[in-house]
C-alpha cells in the first residue's frame, strides 16, 4: 500500500498528490536528489533529466548564461508538473528550473519521473521537458566570450 491507502500498481486519487517538487531555483540543482526524491517503492523505474549549460551554441563560445523568470513562472511550472501527473496516472514527478547566474557545468533545468515501469517514465520525462521549456516563461540570456550577449525564449 502507498501513502494514499491504495495498492502499489493504483494511481493516487489526485495527480497533485503525484508531483513531488515543482520549483523555479536560484540554488544549485541535482538529479541525484530529484531522483531520490521522485522515486517511491512502487517504482520500477526512475527517468531523470538534466539540461546543462554548454560552452558553445551555433558555434560560438558561450561564457556563462542568467535566466529570468516572469512572475508566473513558478505558477506555470506547477501547472506542468500537475498536467503530466494528470495524463500519466501512476507517474510521481519532480522538476525545477534554475533562474539567475549561470556557469558552464550548471544544471539549468532538472526532471525526474517515477513510475511501474520504464516505457511510462520515459514517456512523462520527455513530456515533462518538453511542456516545461514550452510553457514556463523563462528566458534565457547568453553571454559569448567575444563580448555579446543574446536573449534566447526558453
Amino acid at each position: 500500500m502507498n501513502q494514499a491507502g491504495l495498492a502499489a500498481d493504483e494511481p493516487f486519487e489526485f495527480p497533485q498528490e503525484r508531483v513531488v517538487l515543482a520549483e523555479l531555483s536560484d540554488q544549485p540543482l541535482s538529479l541525484a536528489q530529484a531522483e531520490v526524491e521522485v522515486w517511491a517503492d512502487r517504482a520500477g523505474a526512475v527517468v531523470g533529466f538534466s539540461g546543462i549549460v554548454r560552452n558553445h551554441d551555433h558555434g560560438r563560445a558561450v561564457e556563462r548564461l542568467s535566466y529570468t523568470a516572469h512572475p508566473t513562472a513558478a505558477e506555470a511550472i506547477a501547472q506542468v508538473a500537475v498536467d503530466v501527473a494528470a495524463r500519466f496516472p501512476t507517474v510521481r514527478v519532480w522538476v525545477a528550473h534554475r533562474v539567475g547566474h549561470l556557469e558552464i557545468g550548471d544544471h539549468a533545468l532538472v526532471a525526474a519521473v517515477a513510475s511501474a515501469h520504464r516505457a511510462e517514465a520515459f514517456q512523462a520525462c520527455a513530456e515533462l521537458v518538453e511542456q516545461t521549456k514550452d510553457q514556463v516563461p523563462i528566458w534565457k540570456e547568453q553571454f559569448f566570450a567575444d563580448g555579446t550577449r543574446e536573449w534566447v525564449g526558453s
